[in-house]
């Protein structure tokens, strides 16, 4: 059922005064030039992100305590995009601050300090999403294993076949343009194309071997979705290690040649050193697509959080969708900020 929609001052009206103030002082920053203008918008944006959320929660409260036991609390639209652009004021304020990696990192890192202390204090108990999780507390954790699982099966499982290939690639020097690794850019279109041939090709396997339906190769699950998402990333991850073994200046390469290094001391000692950046930062964005691929991957049986966002959908349950929604973000953002992280070290001690 639709609930009522209630503004944040008309709980507390002291909070519009609050926002307007806020928001005259961020515009007023955006002119202030040099390190000090951008300091002070982290400081300024940072504070009203933790305001709102904290303020969230205490409306929440005071909601509960007013209403029915039964009623939930749930953040409108505008709240999620206060959030949003407050989150994006302070990153843009970081990116302007410093350009070390670690110390972005560690800055992005400290935003969520504070709203994590919130969560763990029961400031935001009596919100809707936290009662879905209340009540779902061992189904979520068993679909966040199911998530991890995917991710990093794929993860172990792609990233030595496609050095393997793209070395192959290189070896038999075929063509930028070849069909070998020429693919289209529509990302669910491609995966749809994955997953349906891997799950029809699993079934009639496990008819013909019933012996492989232990390992769980048998119409729909796991390893379906696995198998579905190695194909899908095959061609990006592919193409990034050919492009950094192309990368590899032949100097180098014919010096290491004279001192005697055979072809696979070459590669291991000399080509992929240099070349592991660059496909560092292809199996980024695999890695990326992949944890959001796996929501999709529901639809075959692969549990993790899809189950949730797709369960919520057919409900009608938005509480549930974000249920689900909220911690593939959270956990693609974490993975992009590890990979970033390691090759800022990675090109650090390749420069030295």
């Amino acid at each position: 059922m639709s609930g009522e929609g209630r503004r944040l001052w008309e709980i507390w009206p002291a909070t519009i005064w609050m926002l307007a103030c806020a928001g005259c002082a961020l515009f007023t920053l955006c002119f202030v030039p040099g390190k000090r203008g951008s300091v002070l918008t982290l400081i300024l944006a940072q504070t009203l992100f933790i305001v709102m959320l904290w303020g969230v929660g205490r409306a929440a409260t005071q909601l509960a305590q007013e209403g029915s036991p039964l009623a939930r609390t749930s953040l409108g639209s505008g709240l999620w995009l206060g959030l949003g652009l407050t989150l994006l004021a302070c990153s843009d304020a970081i990116r302007r601050i410093t350009v070390g990696p670690l110390w972005r990192w560690l800055l992005h890192a400290q935003i969520v300090i504070v709203p994590l202390a919130l969560l763990f204090s029961g400031t935001f108990d009596n919100l809707s999403l936290l009662k879905e999780y209340a009540n779902r507390q061992d189904v979520f954790r068993c679909r966040a294993g199911s998530t991890f699982d995917i991710t990093g099966g794929h993860g172990a499982a792609g990233a030595g076949d496609r050095a393997a290939v793209g070395r192959l690639v290189l070896f038999f020097r075929l063509a930028p343009g070849a069909g070998v690794y020429r693919t289209e850019c529509d990302p669910d279109h491609s995966f749809r194309r994955a997953v349906w041939p891997a799950d029809c090709a699993a079934g009639r396997t496990g008819e013909q071997f019933p012996w492989l339906a232990t390992f769980g190769v048998a119409g729909t699950g796991m390893t379906p979705a696995l198998i579905a998402l190695v194909l899908y990333a095959l061609l990006p991850l592919v193409r990034g290690v050919v492009a950094g073994l192309n990368q590899v200046p032949r100097d180098v390469l014919e010096s290491a040649r004279a001192m005697g290094m055979s072809s696979g001391q070459r590669f291991r000692h000399v080509q992929l050193p240099l070349a592991l950046p660059v496909f560092l930062r292809s199996l980024r964005v695999v890695m990326v697509q992949t944890v959001g691929m796996a929501v999709v991957a529901a639809l075959i049986g692969a549990g993790g959080f899809g189950a949730l966002v797709f369960q919520g959908l057919l409900s009608s349950a938005i509480d549930l969708v974000l249920l689900g929604v909220i911690p593939v973000i959270a956990l693609a953002l974490v993975i992009d900020a590890l990979f970033d992280l390691w090759i800022a070290f990675l090109k650090g001690a390749t420069d030295d």
